[in-house]
């Protein structure tokens, strides 16, 4: 049985392993603890020692790898964007929706989904926002080093070889990236795709995205290396706003950007309701019917049909 203390209750006595970081006081074996268990006044407990919990041990180092996420593993959430980007003699125009989703809940109306690197050098993102945010993140600092190391700019080419190198070394572990590079070096203005298995390629038009399919069907007949830098920001706003109106996963406003060899310059930030509203009407040129894109705050690209 228990020994007794003050008033009959039971005494408390440690147990000898727990009994130097608990007990109040050092004299464990003196007169006052085996006073208490004669019945004497008991020893009292120090509040602040009581919630003391024995601490958890420390991590391995290393760090053991990630696990690796299954393959062909569907994304369990749908999501989706409208991105292009197009050459021309000028530089590169690249332009973006800003709607991010996740599944069937709009997350950012206003998000940025046109990336600096440096000066000279822009991004379109397309799939998972943080591991888009995170390999540019990368990029930049892989950029600096070698600006450091040649004393030069590094090319798009090397940028985008850079990039994909460091996802194809990632394949299979769930990464989502979409990327188009818009820069200008000294070879002149590039564009560049790379995906998130390593695949790089050098295009001329590229759109990403849920949407792309519907701003592909606007760039294709509109699309001309020579027009001019106004007409192309018309054709830029008009084929994402054109996307957002069919795709239910893009949406907000339009950002258009200009990359040209003193650097890029951020053109518009337009509301997609406001492009539009115009109403389409089927015209004839040279025998060929084609729809102007005409609305507020936009440039006609009449001038450039299909031949």
């Amino acid at each position: 049985a228990p020994p007794l203390g003050v008033g009959g209750s039971p005494s408390l006595v440690p147990p000898p392993d727990l009994a130097p970081p608990l007990w109040g006081s050092p004299s464990l074996s003196g007169p006052a603890h085996l006073e208490g268990q004669r019945g004497g006044p008991v020893q009292q407990l120090d509040p602040d020692l009581l919630h003391r919990r024995p601490r958890s041990p420390p991590p391995p180092w290393p760090l053991p790898p990630p696990c690796l996420a299954p393959a062909g593993t569907p994304c369990p959430l749908p999501h989706g964007t409208t991105t292009l980007a197009f050459r021309l003699a000028q530089g590169v125009v690249a332009a973006a929706d800003t709607r991010s989703s996740c599944g069937t809940y709009v997350a950012c109306p206003a998000s940025r989904k046109v990336l600096p690197v440096h000066a000279r050098l822009l991004a379109t993102t397309s799939g998972t926002s943080a591991d888009c945010a995170t390999w540019l993140r990368a990029l930049r600092c892989q950029l600096a080093l070698r600006r450091q190391e040649d004393g030069r700019e590094p090319g798009v080419a090397e940028a985008a070889a850079l990039l994909a190198g460091g996802l194809r070394a990632q394949r299979g572990r769930g990464l989502c990236v979409a990327v188009a590079l818009c820069g200008w070096d000294r070879t002149g203005p590039g564009l560049w795709y790379v995906y998130s298995d390593g695949t790089r390629l050098p295009l001329d038009v590229v759109a990403v995205g849920s949407g792309s399919p519907y701003a592909y069907g606007l760039l294709d007949g509109a699309y001309r290396p020579d027009m001019p830098p106004a007409a192309a920001y018309a054709l830029a706003r008009r084929a994402v706003a054109h996307a957002t109106r069919r795709d239910a996963y893009s949406g907000g406003c339009v950002d258009v950007f200009h990359v040209r060899q003193s650097g890029w310059v951020w053109v518009s930030h337009s509301d997609v309701g406001d492009l539009y509203q115009y109403k389409p009407a089927w015209t004839s040129t040279n025998g060929r019917s084609i729809i102007p894109l005409h609305g507020p705050g936009s440039t006609s690209i009449k001038q450039f049909k299909p031949v």
